[in-house]
């Protein structure tokens, strides 16, 4: 630097030189994304310029055109505006550093905590084979490895409210189930502070059987038996309850969660089943599929994705020997196999568990009128496609989710190209290894989507 003539530039004493390193080094330290001091230099110099009318080379500043307040407050204003710019750069040099991280949900407190906000995930081979996006919304994600988990957990909710639960009390929540709602009550009720007691046919899968015992429920097999048979699964559960509730030396509570007739049932789905599918679809929704085993899914996601479109379409998918299929498309719950000595089993005639009904609940019932049709899906299509599942996609699904993706390729063929569809896959193939998936298993790994529709 030139300081041969002291009236014309400003650093003129080690001081201030000294004084004016410190910043250029402060300057070098700030410097985001690799730029360097003289570039800042020149950037603000740039800006006095502008702001001040103040001329000057690179170190070389006229001390009679020189405000040192103003350039203070301006160097200082940059100074902040650099670190505010540098702590951005770091902020999304930090959230760019593992994009295989999708969206995490954040902490929480307690296995009901985990329930719902469940993924919506392409079934990429039906949508292939049909033209159109077939999704499937897994519920089999839930803590208890079921949709069941919502149900379950308003219930609870709901009569502790009402002062029919008390926690850590001895409290019983008695149900009959010849599905997954039995395991669901079994897991919060080790974590909310009840006990368990399931009333099933004799005939649910030992799988089934062995997990609630595992998981310290009471169990009560009975033998399969018609609604009006007090000794059937329902019935037995209801007089389990009322049995303690009338005993009055007996001073815990108990309840019966009744699923079939309650009405959180339907209604949880529609605050959330519902919800996370209109969302995660972007509100774009064709085609919405399931099955009907309380009929508390359909018709709570029906009665919603109704509201927001009414062109929805909502179809059932009913397995063999079940009464619904024809209550849907005829007006008249009737089975071929109800008649006299036709029928094995008094529940419905399939491998199929979890689904299927030869009566009305009080849940169906509430979303009957918006489902425009449903589809009869008969064992042998279902097997086929958990098998097609399995060896294409890599999804080992329960029966019922079989049964809704075999109604959605019906569907898709139906309707044409370019519909977005949704089932519900409700539970995980090891639930039903050796019942449903025993004969799965043997149905051919080269099985094709048309051997699955030409199957009776």
């Amino acid at each position: 630097m030139n300081f041969d003539n002291p009236q014309l530039y400003t650093l003129t004493t080690i001081e201030e030189l000294e004084e004016y390193n410190q910043q250029k080094s402060a300057f070098c330290n700030l410097q985001p994304g690799g730029v360097g001091f003289f570039q800042y230099l020149h950037f603000i110099k740039t800006r006095l310029m502008i702001k001040h009318q103040i001329s000057f080379h690179l170190y070389q500043v006229p001390s009679q055109m020189i405000n040192w307040k103003l350039v203070v407050l301006s160097a200082a204003s940059l100074i902040s505006a650099a670190i505010i710019i540098r702590e951005i750069q770091l902020r999304l040099s930090d959230s760019s550093k593992d994009k295989s991280l999708t969206t995490l949900s954040p902490r929480s407190r307690g296995v009901e905590s985990l329930i719902g906000n469940t993924p919506l995930v392409e079934v990429k081979s039906l949508s292939k084979l049909t033209g159109c996006k077939i999704y499937a919304k897994l519920e089999l994600a839930n803590p208890a490895g079921s949709a069941k988990d919502r149900v379950a957990l308003a219930i609870i909710r709901a009569n502790e409210k009402l002062g029919q639960l008390q926690p850590h009390h001895g409290d019983i929540i008695f149900e009959g189930t010849s599905g997954s709602t039995g395991i669901s009550f079994a897991v919060l009720a080790n974590a909310l502070g009840y006990k368990a007691h399931i009333c099933l046919p004799d005939d649910t899968s030992p799988e089934k059987m062995q997990l609630l015992r595992s998981l310290g429920a009471e169990l009560e097999p009975v033998k399969p038996a018609s609604i009006v048979d007090p000794n059937q699964y329902t019935n037995t559960a209801r007089a389990g309850a009322r049995r303690i509730n009338n005993d009055p030396s007996d001073k815990r509570n108990a309840i019966f969660a009744d699923q079939f007739e309650n009405d959180f049932n339907w209604r949880v789905h529609y605050s959330t089943t519902a919800p996370e599918i209109w969302t995660q679809m972007d509100h774009d929704v064709d085609v919405f599929i399931n099955g009907s085993g309380t009929g508390g899914t359909i018709a709570g996601v029906s009665k919603f994705l109704k509201e927001r479109n009414p062109n929805v379409r909502i179809v059932l998918a009913d397995p063999q020997g079940s009464g619904l299929a024809n209550r849907v498309n005829y007006g008249v719950m009737y089975d071929s196999v109800e008649k006299e000595g036709t029928r094995r089993r008094h529940q419905v005639d399939t491998l199929v568990e979890g689904i299927g009904l030869n009566r009305l609940t009080w849940n169906f019932k509430q979303g009957e009128s918006h489902i425009n049709e449903a589809i009869r899906v008969s064992d042998a299509l279902a097997l086929k496609m958990a098998k097609f599942l399995c060896i294409n996609d890599g999804f080992f699904w329960g029966s019922s989710a079989a049964i809704n993706c075999v109604a959605a390729v019906k569907t898709a063929l139906k309707y044409g190209p370019g519909q977005k569809i949704v089932v519900v896959a409700c539970d995980s193939g090891d639930r039903h290894l050796s019942k449903f998936w025993k004969h799965a298993e043997e149905v051919d790994p080269l099985v094709t989507l048309d051997d699955i529709l030409e199957s009776k």
